[in-house]
């Protein structure tokens, strides 16, 4: 004879799992390489098909997953929201800002991290250098992949099918004095980018600004976001930038070792 008290304790059960599935499915889609194809996600995890797929679409719904012109499976707005609100606790925030600020302090000019966003990448985060001539480009400003420096680094760290794609329908629209505007020249320049991973800015996104990039990356070698530093022309040429190369990637080793510890954390019991 089975009890209310059977009930509820299957009931229990039955949402946990649930949870349990939905907190495997979003850790498996945000965690992989490429966009997952729902037949993959289904066999990886073991989760029965009619399960499966309304998991997904209640996680579609609510906007944690979109689907890509091939129907896979890629994080959606509300699953990057999540992502920037873990990366801007307050514990990884005063960690991250007091990279940044030593860092700005040794080069003694404005540093910052971008993290793509589609065709256009996105200022997280920035420490101003005290000078009084200065670039003014906030914390959430929108910058375009093939003028920024962080933008090209991005491009060039993409699979070489993908990037040909992407180049091949972007509208390379002219920006500043040296904006490369042929898709040929941009895939030759990042080729070059792609092989030294330094991301290069020669006035190519505002007149008179000069910027170097290197990347800050998950634990796997994943981009996860972009570390760079920009100047006026009239207080530090291309090439007296990239002289501090060595300084940015040291930073962003510690950046690196901040966001696998808040990984790591999260996915502690």
């Amino acid at each position: 004879m089975t009890t209310s008290r059977d009930h509820q304790t299957a009931s229990r059960r039955e949402k946990g799992s649930s949870i349990l599935r939905v907190l495997n499915i979003l850790h498996h889609v945000c965690t992989a390489e490429k966009a997952t194809p729902l037949p993959e996600l289904i066999a990886e995890l073991n989760i029965p098909k009619a399960t499966a797929h309304r998991l997904v679409q209640q996680l579609e719904e609510q906007r944690f997953f979109q689907t890509n012109m091939r129907g896979n499976l890629v994080p959606g707005p509300a699953m990057r929201a999540i992502a920037l609100g873990v990366m801007n606790s307050n514990e990884i925030k005063v960690q991250r800002q007091a990279i940044l600020q030593g860092l700005s302090h040794r080069i003694d000019e404005t540093c910052g991290i971008s993290i793509p966003d589609g065709t256009e990448m996105i200022y997280y985060d920035r420490v101003q250098a005290n000078w009084p001539l200065q670039v003014h480009l906030p914390i959430g400003s929108h910058v375009p992949i093939w003028g920024s420096a962080s933008g090209k680094l991005y491009l060039a760290r993409l699979p070489k099918a993908t990037r040909r794609r992407v180049l091949r329908n972007l509208p390379l629209v002219k920006l500043a004095r040296n904006t490369i505007i042929d898709a040929d020249q941009l895939e030759e320049e990042l080729a070059q980018i792609r092989q030294t991973d330094l991301g290069i800015d020669n006035e190519e996104f505002i007149d008179g600004m000069v910027a170097i990039s290197v990347p800050v990356t998950h634990r796997d070698g994943r981009l996860a976001a972009c570390l760079f530093c920009h100047a006026p022309v009239i207080r530090s040429s291309l090439e007296e930038l990239k002289a501090h190369e060595p300084l940015l990637r040291e930073a962003a080793v510690q950046l690196q070792e901040v966001l696998i510890d808040a990984e790591d954390r999260a996915t502690q019991p």
